[in-house]
């Protein structure tokens, strides 16, 4: 590579980390602060996912049509910080009103928007876990597959993602995890390892379901609000699929216990409808 070359380089690199600073700075920030600050920092990402959304499907969000969408995520949000948890499904649903495709996305938004608000009802933890085992998994998963290589993963759909770093991202998020649970306090080691790699499973299938949506759209980022990782769907992807499979374990346990203590088990009574209570 030539000298212009490697400063290119250097200068994305310097540009993406810069910005990865400040937004695990201000994830940190509203994650540790919890309350109203929390609660706005999500329905702000929610809001922010359905406007890229809506763009990215060809709809202004300056016509009346992409406003109303934006507001509908904003609406599903602020009914889940006032513990109106009952309303999410009539906003997925009700969204088929947009057309099928931004109906698919707002469904994705109101779901991982309001299993994040769920989640951090429990304290720290529960989203510290999250989004732990997801950043490993991404970061891992992008590591090793530099380093490794290797047959493509789907090379149809992400052309740049590896077996290897699919291996190694599972790697990192079951590590993440456990160490996460060790730190709690609160126990569950090895059933918070089982959780781990499925989040991080979870994680992966977001990110390549969102680059099937770009391939498909022919747009390479979602938007250009985050200096050197595109838009928020392009961040979170991985995090919007993994949030509520968490939310889903944690309606598995008794108030007070982490959601990675609960077992398959009881996750499968739930599904059944033979949880007592």
């Amino acid at each position: 590579m030539s000298d212009a070359g490697n400063k290119s380089a250097w200068r994305d690199l310097r540009v993406r980390l810069l910005s990865a600073i400040v937004l695990v700075a201000v994830a940190g920030i509203g994650i540790g602060a919890g309350g109203l600050l929390y609660q706005i920092l999500i329905i702000g990402v929610m809001a922010g996912m359905a406007a890229e959304a809506a763009t990215l499907l060809g709809v202004s969000v300056k016509s009346w049509r992409g406003i109303v969408y934006v507001l509908w995520a904003l609406g599903a949000g602020l009914a889940a910080a006032t513990g109106r948890w009952d309303t999410f499904p009539i906003f997925c649903v009700t969204s088929l009103v947009f057309g099928a495709p931004l109906c698919a996305v707002m469904c994705v938004i109101v779901l991982s928007g309001t299993a994040l608000q769920w989640l951090r009802l429990g304290g720290v933890m529960p989203v510290l876990f999250v989004v732990c085992v997801v950043v490993a998994s991404d970061s891992c998963a992008y590591l090793t597959g530099r380093l490794v290589g290797g047959p493509k993963l789907a090379p149809r759909i992400s052309p740049g993602k590896t077996r290897s770093g699919a291996v190694g991202g599972l790697v990192g998020a079951v590590l993440a995890g456990s160490l996460v649970a060790q730190i709690s306090g609160q126990g569950g080691i090895a059933t918070a390892a089982v959780w781990a790699a499925l989040l991080g499973v979870a994680a992966q299938t977001g990110d390549l379901a969102e680059s099937a949506m770009k391939r498909a759209l022919g747009v390479k980022d979602s938007g250009t609000l985050l200096p050197g990782h595109g838009g928020l769907l392009d961040r979170f992807d991985g995090l919007v699929a993994a949030a509520p499979l968490a939310a889903v374990a944690s309606l598995c346990v008794g108030a007070g216990v982490p959601f990675w203590q609960a077992g398959l088990h009881a996750v499968f009574a739930a599904l059944a409808g033979k949880l007592p209570g």
